[in-house]
């Protein structure tokens, strides 16, 4: 079988006049002395223009037979590389005709030719990328402008004025969550902020192992702005793991610090409101995000700035200008304006097809749009 991992057999022979209806084909195959009957085909059908593969790796000739013997179901003991033997017979009615014996070794295919166009749109994934990356170290590249991230300066900026802390916690999700994940990078991109103003930093964590990587993360952001001097181990501190006892802690730090800045990104649930609106009572410039659509409201109401949807997961890229960043949210922008022209055009043509019978072309959107 061309392009396969070495399981299956094609066999292939000539239409004749023979085949008329009623007439069959009988298939065989055997690992040794004995003959099992793979497969009883009607003479006029199974056609090589029946097998589904994409036209640039199958001729679909209406003048060949074709079957395809999937040997592990045929031979259980089967190893790619051993001998087998095949062999056709025609019978109508009475007569029958039998084929010579055809030898053959299966093996694996080096490289799918099915799966050709799947290999051109990864060389062109990887050619955009590193165009974009290119792009990015030399000129930039433009992110359209996020109201809530653009005003993280205007909150630090506050509470140093003010001489209050500003409070910051990832939510109740897990170190393995995306959303807990951008949010640590956001921490991160803060806390250099934080640690330029000489600003009081709090970070609440429901998730211990949360707390160990947010550690370090802000740790890193005070050396890399050369404040290491400024930096305390009880920036990021452990509440509970229970969901509302959390927030209630929480709710008293906030109720009783008054901080100047609030944010709540990450994995939130049934606490987001809670968290919030004892925030909105302080005054505190407040900015959320979460990936979670039923508490999207309630960060709505309660807050300054609410990051929706990707932009939590832009959120990194857009604050540190790190080019490797930018270009990843770049190229899944192409992947995405690639995929809507894509089903636009797909559909279009198909629509036409069908309309103006384009057998033809009906046959090479198909292909081209399909994952073999």
């Amino acid at each position: 079988m061309p392009y396969d991992k070495g399981e299956a057999v094609l066999l292939t022979w000539p239409v004749t006049p023979a085949d008329v209806p009623g007439a069959v084909y009988q298939v065989y195959a055997s690992a040794g002395k004995d003959w099992v009957k793979a497969a009883e085909l009607p003479a006029a059908s199974s056609l090589a223009s029946e097998v589904e593969l994409p036209f640039w790796a199958w001729k679909r000739d209406a003048a060949l037979h074709a079957f395809q013997a999937e040997m592990p179901a045929l031979f259980p003991g089967f190893k790619p590389g051993d001998g087998y033997s095949f062999k056709v017979k025609y019978v109508n009615g009475k007569t029958s005709l039998e084929s010579a014996e055809a030898k053959v070794a299966p093996k694996a295919n080096f490289f799918n030719l099915n799966r050709v166009n799947n290999f051109v749109l990864l060389v062109t994934i990887i050619v955009v990328f590193f165009w974009t990356v290119s792009h990015a170290k030399r000129k930039g590249l433009f992110i359209r402008r996020i109201a809530g991230l653009d005003a993280i300066d205007e909150a630090i900026g506050r509470a140093t004025e003010m001489g209050r802390p500003i409070f910051y916690s990832t939510g109740i999700g897990s170190m393995s969550m995306v959303p807990t994940i951008a949010s640590t990078s956001i921490l991160a991109e803060v806390a250099k902020k934080v640690a330029t103003y000489d600003t009081q930093l709090k970070v609440p964590h429901f998730d211990p192992i949360v707390m160990t990587v947010s550690k370090e993360i802000v740790k890193q952001a005070y050396t890399e702005v050369n404040r290491l001097d400024s930096y305390r181990d009880d920036i990021n501190f452990f509440v509970t793991q229970d969901q509302f006892s959390f927030a209630a802690s929480v709710d008293g730090m906030i109720h009783r610090e008054k901080p100047a800045a609030c944010f709540f990104i990450g994995h939130f649930m049934a606490e987001s409101l809670l968290l919030a609106e004892v925030g909105a009572t302080t005054g505190a410039i407040q900015i959320a995000g979460t990936e979670q659509e039923s508490q999207l409201p309630f960060f709505f109401t309660s807050c300054d700035y609410t990051l929706i949807g990707e932009e939590l997961y832009a959120a990194g890229a857009y604050l540190s200008k790190e080019p490797m960043l930018q270009s990843t949210l770049k190229v899944q922008d192409f992947g995405k304006a690639f995929v809507m022209v894509a089903v636009a055009a797909g559909s279009v043509l198909v629509l036409a097809g069908t309309i103006y019978k384009w057998d033809t072309m009906l046959y090479v959107v198909k292909h081209l749009f399909k994952g073999y």
